[in-house]
């Protein structure tokens, strides 16, 4: 598969433009993204813009912080999938996770995951908050509430991806869900370092940084 077929095109900073969102997605056709990572607000315009291609719309949600209702998680994804999203990343309840209160932490995911039924569904960790324990505790936690993928990072946080951390993910969940590392992942040397690690998917402002170096012999690479 191509390393383009990996990447999640992203662009969540706050300041973003209607304007930049049409160049994230203009970019993530031209480079074969697998699709553009954006806020709830922007999906539809997203959609709207890559309705004639194959990449796909992947929506935030309880985005960075994780610290908001389940009720308002439940609500913002709908309406994201009614909207036009063809995955969802939700935040982990980060304070909640640390507090042990493991059984708040599943019902967030859980009724996320059974709001948007079929819509794959990444949890993020944010991993630079957690111990080592935390990320394993994380990890079981999503698996019992049939997240898809467990995703590393918000990129808005004290850190983003390491390859300990997504060596342990993968060791931990085997292939009972996906992996999608993000923060801090720039160039192509590193992306491809993730996925031999067991990441099936990058998240990356710096996407077409990635696809264009000059390494000719990775690139038509199985990857």
């Amino acid at each position: 598969m191509s390393i383009n077929n990996y990447i999640d095109h992203t662009l969540l900073k706050p300041s973003a433009t209607k304007t930049e969102i049409k160049e994230l997605c203009e970019e993530a056709k031209r480079y074969r993204f697998f699709s553009v990572c954006v806020n709830s607000f922007y999906v539809p315009l997203a959609k709207q813009h890559l309705s004639t291609s194959n990449v796909k719309v992947c929506s935030t949600i309880g985005f960075p912080l994780g610290a908001m209702s389940t009720d308002a998680k439940v609500f913002e994804a709908v309406k994201a999938v009614e909207d036009g999203a063809n995955e969802i990343d939700m935040v982990i309840n980060i304070g909640m996770l640390k507090s042990k209160n493991y059984v708040a932490v599943y019902k967030d995911i859980c009724d996320v995951k059974l709001a948007i039924g079929r819509t794959p569904l990444k949890v993020i960790l944010e991993i630079s908050e957690l111990s080592k324990n935390e990320i394993l505790k994380g990890c079981q936690i999503c698996l019992d509430a049939h997240a898809d993928f467990i995703k590393t990072s918000t990129g808005f946080s004290n850190g983003g991806a390491t390859l300990t951390a997504v060596k342990m993910i993968k060791k931990t969940i085997k292939d009972r869900a996906k992996i999608k590392a993000s923060g801090g992942i720039k160039d192509l040397e590193t992306a491809l370092k993730y996925i031999d690690a067991g990441a099936d998917r990058i998240g990356t402002s710096s996407g077409i940084n990635i696809v264009t170096e000059k390494n000719t012999s990775v690139l038509n690479s199985d990857y």
